[in-house]
């Protein structure tokens, strides 16, 4: 592994399931500054002059190659703003691994705003896997604001996984996409939060070509006095077809707001918005009771098989 210390090398696992340096193009990042790269022959990893961010470009044609740029931060007190565009070329089917770990126990309030562009060809396939995780005993802050924009071009494919579960404080997360004809955004967000913490989640969609289609599902869990907020809005400009869902827990004096958004400027343009909040139903605890958990056991039972 790389001259990392125990809190960062568990922050990297638990952000990218990383346990050792990984195959592949590569970027990892600790307080401020990058502690290993290693780019491919087909993926080229070109950082910014600046030092605050990259330029990945990934050659058309290419196949079941990865990219990983996890950020760890251990030190109390810093704050970045990190501007990462990735080209992925025609055909290309790839997966990007990104994600930021925080571990405070200061004083001061941590952050990193991570920016990433996609510029994704015509044909070509992206997953994307951004988890957001927080921990350390300090009274300062651990704070994540991501911003995302996605540009797809004809026949395109892109699979965001976004996950925040634990010990994030604050952050406010903007997706904005752009779909050309035939391209297709899938995106799946799971989140958790607990004690005084605050979530945002904005989506703004926008399908311009014929057959354009979008999925946006949030499932989230508010527990203690946290607050939530999901705000997805989906513009039809063709024939296109979109679906957002909100599903949410809520728990003691949490509370959420799912805010929807449906726009159709074409006759042929299918949107559906659907959103559901309420408690863990009664009988789902009493009947794992009966199996011999605890109410508390049953309960985290329940939030992480809707978590999944």
């Amino acid at each position: 592994m790389l001259e990392l210390d125990e809190i960062q090398k568990r922050l990297l696992a638990e952000v990218a399931d990383l346990h050792k340096v990984p195959e592949g193009a590569y970027n990892i990042r600790s307080n401020g500054g990058s502690v290993g790269r290693a780019s491919t022959e087909n993926i080229e990893i070109i950082p910014r002059e600046d030092g605050q961010g990259l330029t990945v470009r990934i050659k058309a044609g290419t196949k079941n190659e990865s990219v990983h740029i996890p950020v760890v931060m251990t030190k109390s007190g810093i704050k970045e703003t990190v501007y990462n565009d990735f080209y992925i070329g025609e055909d290309a089917d790839v997966t990007i691994v990104a994600g930021c770990g925080i571990d405070n126990c200061g004083t001061q309030d941590s952050q990193h705003d991570g920016i990433h562009r996609f510029f994704v060809e015509k044909g070509a396939k992206v997953k994307y896997v951004e988890k957001h995780y927080g921990s350390g005993n300090g009274a300062g802050k651990r704070i994540l604001n991501p911003g995302t924009e996605v540009y797809q071009k004809e026949d395109s494919r892109v699979e965001m996984e976004m996950v925040q579960i634990k010990g994030v404080d604050d952050t406010n997360r903007t997706t904005k996409a752009e779909l050309a004809a035939g391209a297709a955004l899938v995106v799946r967000e799971r989140l958790m939060t607990h004690n005084d913490q605050n979530a945002v989640s904005t989506y703004v969609v926008e399908m311009n070509g014929e057959g354009a289609s979008a999925d946006v599902v949030s499932r989230s869990v508010a527990r203690d006095n946290s607050y939530q907020k999901f705000d997805a809005k989906l513009v039809g400009n063709a024939a296109c077809s979109g679906h957002t869902e909100c599903d949410s827990i809520i728990m003691d004096k949490g509370r959420i707001l799912a805010v929807p958004g449906l726009e159709a400027n074409d006759v042929d343009a299918a949107l559906v918005h659907e959103a559901a909040i309420g408690k863990i139903a009664g009988d789902q605890i009493i009947k794992l009771m009966t199996l011999g958990l605890s109410e508390a056991e049953a309960e985290e039972q329940i939030i992480n098989g809707f978590l999944k």
